[in-house]
């Protein structure tokens, strides 16, 4: 993947990727997440992301949203358990303009009470309507299960109670202890020099401070088999089987990468998807899924179905988890497998911004950023004993936890 690299004074990294393209795009990264909360404090990371937008020390609420929309571009922005990442997309021309709005919402917001009310209010009717989405839902419950007494085990949003109750110095104090610029990565796509990017880099995050905060994240302890059903005022029943799995640096998170793909990756012909809704018609959505973290991770599988089908649906789950503990890959199914794996990849490059976003996030993780062939080459040394190892460890029947939410009778 193409790219260049600039670090300012202050610890920031610039990187750019240099594409062609009349729409551009740029993202400030933060290694800052939910997990990064004191205990029992859940939703604060989330709820700054909200108020960022809000007001700053020389913007209000409307100047900050209408900075890029009054010129035909686009700014968003998300938390997860370890990042909050800002983005926007915009015209060629307007590079300094993005650059300008992120610097300014990220390290100049100014939090003012009235705006942290109404906020409140927002995320209040947010978490609502997660409830009202078991799909979306149970993935969250789902964590919560698998790293109980832990951070990543708590919601993202927070609970409403939570939420009511955040005052602006617990927002400043979780700035100040975790928004260490050296890491930190703005990130830029598109046709500039990097003589040019740097140049706005130093005007706009030159000026920043520099934090040297350092996190003490503490990794989970491993939970053993955990098995739960709930009630829920729903007219389907919804599955998740998984286990606690690998980290960032772990040898076999490739590997995993690969068999989360075969197993229930994106596209119709997973394993999954032709066994449980192609050939027995018993899931409209059946999907499997694999997040590493930077000290752990979660592999997962979902399916809504009927709730007389739970059990057949489940059974058919753990009957693929079973082939790939007990067969190994043949040649043919591990090059096809592989095949696929990076085909989807290569296809993924035409999403700018998400490619943008995982080099940033690359960069943050290890520290290097891994050029497309360097990525297949990973892929390509994944062997078949390599699988089945994984599979043995991840998919043991004895280390799998299952969550079901159930129709009220």
């Amino acid at each position: 993947m193409d790219h260049q690299l600039y670090t300012l004074k202050n610890g920031i990294r610039i990187l750019l990727n240099p594409v062609k393209s009349a729409v551009s795009h740029c993202c400030l990264i933060i290694n800052a997440g939910s997990r990064d909360e004191e205990k029992g404090r859940p939703g604060l990371a989330h709820f700054i992301e909200h108020l960022l937008f809000k007001q700053t020390q020389k913007r209000n609420t409307n100047q900050i949203l209408n900075r890029l929309e009054i010129v035909g571009g686009d700014l968003n922005a998300y938390t997860t358990k370890e990042y909050t990442c800002l983005q926007a997309s915009f015209l060629e021309p307007h590079l300094e303009r993005a650059m300008d709005l992120l610097q300014d919402i990220a390290f100049f917001s100014t939090f003012p009470e009235e705006e942290m009310i109404k906020e409140k209010e927002v995320i209040l009717d947010e978490i609502a309507s997660y409830e009202d989405q078991p799909e979306e839902a149970i993935n969250d419950d789902f964590e919560a299960l698998i790293f109980a007494n832990h951070t990543l085990g708590e919601n993202i949003l927070g609970t409403p109670d939570t939420v009511k109750s955040f005052v602006k110095k617990e927002l400043t104090d979780f700035i100040a202890k975790n928004y260490n610029t050296h890491e930190i990565i703005f990130a830029v796509s598109g046709f500039y020099p990097l003589s040019k990017v740097a140049r706005l880099a130093e005007k706009y995050f030159g000026i920043i401070p520099e934090n040297k905060s350092i996190k003490h994240r503490k990794k989970p302890t491993r939970n053993d088999q955990l098995n739960e059903t709930q009630k829920k005022p729903i007219n389907q029943s919804h599955c998740m089987i998984g286990n606690e799995s690998y980290g960032f640096h772990h040898q076999n998170k490739t590997g995993l990468l690969l068999l989360n793909n075969l197993l229930g990756g994106t596209g119709m012909s997973s394993r999954l998807n032709l066994e449980i809704r192609e050939k027995h018609g018993i899931a409209y959505t059946i999907e499997s899924n694999y997040s590493p973290l930077s000290d752990t991770g979660l592999f997962s599988i979902y399916f809504g179905t009927d709730t007389e089908k739970v059990a057949k649906a489940t059974k058919l789950v753990h009957k693929e988890l079973r082939k790939l503990r007990e067969n190994k890959l043949g040649s043919i199914q591990l090059a096809q497998a592989k095949q696929r794996f990076i085909g989807q990849i290569a296809l993924g490059e035409e999403n700018r911004m998400g490619v943008l976003i995982s080099m940033a996030k690359s960069l943050l993780d290890y520290g290097k950023i891994d050029s497309l062939k360097e990525v297949f080459e990973k892929i390509n040394k994944v062997t078949a004993d390599d699988l089945l190892e994984i599979s043995n460890d991840i998919f043991n029947p004895n280390k799998l936890s299952t969550l079901i939410f159930e129709p009220l009778d």
